[in-house]
């Protein structure tokens, strides 16, 4: 059924790894330019993965199991970008290359939350058709 709550929790998921990268930016460099995912052509693909997993586990509403692995998979790949981001601010010191921290690095974080809830109410309705199913 697409009118639970983890539908709209994927959907925001999706809508963050999508839509917002265009939005924010990662990080500005000491000499003012800007650089967002679309720069960058590993983030964007993984941005993009993420995005499109959670869409993909929006259709999946019929097999909750794969449902939930695709959540995990995708919360996975968000932790994989948070460590990309963390490794390049992090590995050049100073004012080297990056110069200012932008709050798209801060996405996969949202987008984890948004799937560890989605993956909560998963869990949530697999149980309850699973207390259905012992009481027939």
């Amino acid at each position: 059924m697409l009118q639970r709550k983890q539908t709209i929790y994927l959907l925001l998921a999706a809508g963050v790894s999508a839509g917002l990268i265009f939005v924010f930016q990662l990080w500005v460099t000491k000499e003012g330019v800007s650089i967002f995912a679309v720069d960058k052509i590993a983030y964007l693909s993984l941005f993009l993965g993420s995005a499109i997993l959670s869409l993909i586990a929006v259709f999946m509403y019929k097999n909750r199991k794969s449902q939930f692995m695709l959540g995990r998979l995708n919360i996975i790949l968000n932790f994989i970008l948070l460590g990309f981001f963390v490794y390049q601010s992090l590995n050049l010191s100073g004012e080297t290359y990056v110069s200012e921290k932008g709050i798209g690095m801060l996405l996969p974080i949202i987008s984890i939350v948004l799937l560890v809830l989605a993956n909560k109410a998963i869990k949530k309705d697999e149980d309850l058709v699973k207390s259905v199913d012992r009481l027939r």
